[in-house]
């Protein structure tokens, strides 16, 4: 390394450093610490103001331009499901017909599947009370809170899961739409990698940490409006309509040509926007029936939704301008150069990065945002798999969350935990998904 990489390694750790002070400690927004730490890492690493600016609007700008509406509409179908109670009606199926036996999958199966078009947070909120409540139902006696837990975190292991590493979430779509990844091949990809992490970090990883963890009541319920609970396979399509318009798309590129040609409009209807405007379009009617034109289930609808994605906005939005500068002053070259010599393997590096990252900002967003940015030469250059670099990327943004990350305190609120216990739980979880994921990925990118 030459003293030039030095001062870019110096300036970035700076940044970084400053972004988390201003988050933890002088309690500002992730927005706000975020763009500082951008500024910074320009102005060390000798960049000109203008340049800086620049790259800022730049990152910001090229982030929101399609995030946003992923984003706002991701959410929007996800107040949806929580507002008529149908996330709740599918998590009440599945664990009614499991038995107490097979709760924990069950648990499991419905996160992984009520997960795939949902933030985590909102999820999260949906989720866990009805797991909470079907624990507290079943057969008294040993460790009740610990009965409780091996419930609750598979259901926490199924969402990380599939927000880190499965499409159309806003993490591994952006590091898609970065490195230039086939979205079919990485949904197939992360589906392959995402369940056995999640059967492992879950009802595997539980029988260790929840023996001893003690519980108080959570702090959080989720909000509802007085509307009748929707049938399961209608909350069942609601779910899975976006997956199958973004799967069908790239699986009519696998036909023969005039047959696909025929097809385009599928194309079309499959992009991650498209999909998700159809899918909230169609959830409406199924979901609250006739009382779609219902102003007070509009207006609920849309302030649940509406009030998290301005601050999601702001904080990608803000990690994709700290991406830029850092591209702008070098770092991405300089990763090239490290891995050109082959002393480390791609796909480790990128997720050593995001790791690093992930543990600096407590965002899995940011640093799957920022370290897919930074590793576009390296794509380019060393021939690996941009569709395994998206995953290794995504697993390492969830490295040990701790208390700089929302979800954290949101996983705390929800669980009823302590913080050593929230830690013990959640924190080696997350952990443990990242490590397990990477694995799975370095041994199915030597096959695949």
């Amino acid at each position: 390394m030459t003293p030039e990489d030095y001062r870019l390694v110096l300036s970035a750790v700076c940044g970084i450093a400053l972004s988390i002070f201003l988050i933890i400690r002088s309690r500002l927004h992730p927005f706000v610490g975020l763009l500082c730490g951008a500024f910074t890492v320009g102005l060390l690493s000798g960049l000109p103001m203008k340049e800086t600016a620049q790259a800022v609007e730049k990152g910001a700008g090229a982030i929101l331009g399609g995030t946003g509406l992923v984003v706002a509409l991701g959410l929007g179908l996800g107040a949806m499901l929580q507002l008529s109670d149908g996330a709740g009606g599918l998590a009440r199926a599945a664990l009614r017909w499991s038995g107490a036996r097979g709760a924990p999958w069950a648990s499991l199966l419905t996160a992984l599947v009520i997960g795939l078009p949902l933030f985590f947070e909102t999820g999260l909120v949906l989720l866990l009370p009805i797991v909470a409540s079907a624990a507290a139902a079943l057969p008294k006696g040993g460790d009740e809170d610990a009965a409780k837990l091996r419930l609750m975190l598979p259901a926490l292991a199924g969402l990380s899961v599939v927000h880190a590493l499965v499409p159309p979430h806003p993490g591994p779509l952006l590091a898609i739409n970065a490195l230039n990844a086939n979205l079919g091949l990485t949904l197939l990809y992360g589906l392959m990698v995402g369940i056995p992490t999640a059967i492992i970090a879950g009802p595997l990883l539980a029988r260790f940490t929840a023996p001893g963890v003690k519980l108080s009541p959570p702090l959080l319920d989720p909000i509802k409006v007085d509307v009748a609970t929707p049938a399961v396979w209608r909350a069942l399509v609601a779910v899975l309509l976006p997956v199958v318009l973004i799967t069908a798309g790239q699986a009519v590129t696998l036909l023969p040509k005039p047959v696909a040609l025929q097809l385009g409009w599928i194309g079309w209807i499959s992009d991650p926007v498209v999909a998700l405007l159809v899918a909230t379009l169609v959830a409406l009617p199924l979901l609250f029936g006739r009382r779609i034109a219902d102003s007070t289930i509009q207006n609920a609808i849309w302030k649940e939704a509406m009030g998290p994605a301005g601050s999601i906005i702001l904080a990608i939005g803000a990690g994709g301008a700290l991406k830029q500068v850092l591209v702008t002053a070098g770092l991405s070259d300089m990763l090239v150069r490290l891995a050109a010599g082959g002393a480390v393997s791609p796909l480790l590096l990128a997720w050593g990065v995001s790791v690093c990252i992930r543990l600096a900002t407590g965002s899995a967003t940011v640093a799957t945002i920022t370290t897919a940015g930074v590793m576009q030469g390296l794509v380019a250059t060393s021939g690996v798999s941009p569709e395994w670099m998206v995953l290794a990327i995504g697993a390492g943004s969830l490295f040990f969350s701790h208390v700089n990350d929302p979800g954290f305190w949101l996983v705390k609120s929800y669980l009823g935990t302590d913080m050593p216990g929230t830690f013990k739980t959640w924190s080696i979880m997350e952990t443990v998904v990242a490590v397990v994921g990477l694995l799975l990925v370095l041994a199915a990118s030597s096959v695949f």
